[in-house]
């Protein structure tokens, strides 16, 4: 087709006064791409569509020369080109046919409109092409006139405007239905907002270029009340999540600003602005448009407005949700469940060298109880804002509980010295200049990945470790730690196991008077079986009951069968001997133990003064005035009080004076001592004292007779120890008194 063909059709512009000036266009050119081996038909065909305009968009002009070419023209611009001119003859007979199967087979590509043309009539039948392939029309070269050409490329601009209205359209609701069934994640915010944009941009039929505005910091984690752009399409989309001042473009600030201010839609030549609201949750949608808006595409918008209203509150309640599940409601900060799911992918923001720590802000509860809540409130926001400032996102943080925080970082960051340094200078809240001392855990992670629950564990481990240390306030998990935690915990297990399957025993060691060496009473001693014919030391598992509490029941156990082991000697003619028993801190502690001590007694039947209590210097230091109390209540019972190894704490004679003390009784390490030819002073002072004050002494661990014959010099009244018998069983103590008859 030669330019000759052209010379009949009167020649378009883009004027009606036949005017050449250049017209400022809104919108983008229509990439038009010529494949053609002719380099004539390329000149002819730019010619006549040159100054083409439709829907207020120029054509951009493509070329290539082969089937070849035009295959690397389209992977380079793909479905930005609208529609393809296309030659079927060039480098072989079917080039043109292997392009278009290309395109829409290979490449996927059914957007661009194709428009076949041939300068040999008839080389393929045009019903059999248009059936096999999606093309716009089939034309030979001759017959396609500059204005057939021209008809031609308008519609097929026209119906690839509505197939990328309707792959938008697609594209719009896929986000939005995605949106809506993931909320719960992270990023179902920014992916809603998208999604209104870009299916507002599809309704009125424009490329998906805008963003969605709202004064909804809470949604990014924002304190403030600026205007964020929480989604965006085009070349807004790199301000997601960022106020909307930085655009630097005031005049979409201004407009957005007035659409919320005015709670009403702005329709503007060259833009648009959206207002969106639903439950008191408002957005403005700004979208930059090409041509006004419609009738019908503004009601088309008030339906979708009101449709989507309701999506952009579920968006804003799921936010609100999850914020309860997993923000503190105080500090805004991460709370312990999200904390946790942070610790589960550490790898993702602190690499290998991260470590875990939990800061215990120390007696946080004198605060709160002395100058209020309100006051604590704002110690823990100061706190919180000191975090944030000291620390760059690298370190995240949290509120782990009432007064414990929580980072994760690089070890270099996260360590003893940097948080300290944190807390070196006073809070000032309110009127209040408030120094804080706080208690550090500390877990370095290593390369392997761990549960987030087992690490805050870890980590709690070390805090509680670095409380009891009396040199430095924190302390680094380490293995051994856990070991013996789970150990400790193993054996509260089983005690607590054998205490509920009646395993534990009691068993009794004989108490004589010095001089006559005749049984007085027995000392009640508590047994654990290990289940291996040995038994467990009481050293090993008096500390894990008393740290379990599980010494006040065991303890009211030991009680009550004391009191029954009193009535049977009693029924066997040994009304005469007392039992010993101790008593440790807990079970003070407890309000019911003088009723429980009463009952027990009451139950059996028991004379009181046969039942002797014995307690230690560090139980009387614990809680003097608890224990004084009810020491008194029940000597006025009639109970025997005595207190066991005395010397060995450091008592306050004032507070020996105060107890309703019998008797004294004189601690082993102080008998070992005792040896021929040298005087045992400790044991000789304490059992002056005991004369002193009118109490009877006992002296314990007595193995030889020399140690015997030193305390009756020294006016020692009784003894117990290895000398005169053994702990043991009831039953066996029954034959030993037997035998002492």
């Amino acid at each position: 087709m030669s330019a000759m063909d052209y010379d009949n059709d009167e020649l378009i512009f883009l004027d009606d006064d036949g005017s050449t000036d250049e017209q400022v266009l809104l919108g983008k050119d229509w990439n038009i791409l010529i494949v053609d081996d002719d380099e004539e038909i390329h000149t002819v065909t730019r010619l006549a569509l040159s100054d083409l305009v439709v829907n207020d968009r120029k054509l951009n002009f493509i070329h290539a020369y082969s089937g070849k070419q035009a295959k690397e023209l389209l992977h380079e611009y793909g479905n930005e080109i609208a529609i393809i001119l296309l030659d079927v003859v060039m480098e072989t007979d079917d080039a043109g046919f292997d392009v278009v199967k290309y395109i829409r087979e290979d490449m996927k590509l059914f957007e661009p409109r194709i428009i076949l043309r041939t300068g040999q009539p008839g080389y393929a039948p045009e019903e059999q092409v248009i059936k096999v392939y999606d093309i716009n029309d089939y034309k030979t070269k001759t017959e396609l006139t500059r204005a057939k050409l021209l008809t031609t490329i308008i519609a097929s601009l026209r119906s690839y405007q509505q197939i990328i209205t309707i792959s938008q359209n697609r594209a719009g609701l896929e986000k939005i239905i995605t949106s809506s069934a993931n909320l719960f994640e992270e990023h179902s915010v920014k992916a809603f907002c998208e999604g209104v944009v870009t299916q507002i941009s599809s309704l009125i039929g424009l490329d998906s270029e805008g963003l969605l505005c709202a004064r909804a910091g809470s949604l990014i984690d924002r304190e403030d009340e600026d205007v964020y752009v929480l989604g965006a399409a085009g070349e807004y989309a790199k301000y997601i999540n960022k106020p909307i001042g930085e655009l630097n473009k005031e005049d979409i600030a201004d407009n957005v600003a007035r659409c919320l201010r005015f709670k009403k839609h702005i329709f503007e030549p060259g833009f648009s602005v959206l207002f969106i609201c639903r439950a008191g949750f408002e957005a403005a949608v700004y979208v930059r448009q090409t041509h006004e808006i419609s009738d019908l595409d503004r009601d088309l918008l008030e339906v979708f407005l009101s449709s989507i209203s309701v999506g952009y509150e579920n968006v804003n309640l799921f936010h609100e949700l999850r914020n309860a599940a997993f923000r503190d409601w105080l500090t805004r900060l991460p709370n312990r469940n999200e904390f946790i799911n942070m610790l589960d992918k550490p790898h993702i923001f602190a690499g290998d060298d991260c470590c875990v720590a939990l800061i215990d802000v120390n007696h946080f509860s004198d605060i709160n109880d002395g100058l209020g809540q309100e006051v604590g409130n704002e110690l823990l926001r100061a706190i919180s804002e000191r975090f944030q400032t000291a620390f760059d996102e690298g370190v995240k943080k949290g509120r782990i509980g009432a007064d414990v925080f929580g980072l994760i970082g690089p070890a270099t960051l996260v360590s003893p010295d940097s948080i300290n340094e944190i807390f070196s200078s006073s809070f000032q809240v309110g009127d209040h200049t408030l120094p804080v001392n706080v208690t550090l855990g500390l877990c370095k992670l290593d390369s392997k990945r761990n549960i987030g629950i087992e690490i805050l564990k870890r980590t709690n481990i070390a805090l509680n470790r670095a409380k009891k240390n009396l040199t430095d306030n924190f302390e680094y998990y380490a293995k051994d730690i856990e070991d013996q935690t789970t150990w400790r915990l193993d054996m509260i297990r089983r005690l607590r196991s054998d205490f509920a399957a009646r395993k534990l025993e009691l068993w009794f060691q004989p108490q004589v008077d010095l001089l006559s060496e005749k049984v007085v009473g027995m000392e009640g001693l508590l047994r654990w079986p290990d289940g291996d014919g040995g038994y467990i030391s009481p050293t090993v598992f008096v500390p894990l009951a008393e740290y379990s509490g599980l010494i006040v029941d065991i303890g009211e156990w030991v009680l009550e069968e004391s009191c029954r082991r009193l009535q049977q000697l009693r029924e066997l003619d040994y009304g005469n001997l007392r039992v010993a028993v101790n008593i440790s801190i807990p079970q003070f502690r407890d309000r019911l133990f003088v009723d429980k001590v009463k009952h027990a007694l009451s139950t059996a039947n028991c004379d009181p003064s046969l039942l002797e209590l014995e307690i230690t210097e560090s139980v009387v230091m614990d809680e003097p005035q608890i224990v004084i109390d009810a020491l008194r209540t029940l000597k006025e019972f009639g109970v025997k009080i005595a207190i066991d190894d005395f010397g060995t704490g450091f008592s306050s004679m004032s507070y020996l004076q105060q107890l309703p003390l019998d008797r004294l009784k004189v601690d082993r390490s102080f008998v070992k001592d005792i040896k021929p030819g040298a005087s045992a002073v400790l044991a000789e002072t304490i059992v002056t004292l005991g004369n002193k004050l009118g109490l009877l002494t006992i002296a314990e661990g007595v193995e030889k007779r020399e140690q015997a014959s030193y305390m009756i010099k020294l006016g020692c009244d009784e003894a117990q120890g290895y000398l005169y018998a053994k702990p043991m069983p009831f039953d066996d103590l029954l034959e030993f008194l037997k035998e002492q008859d």
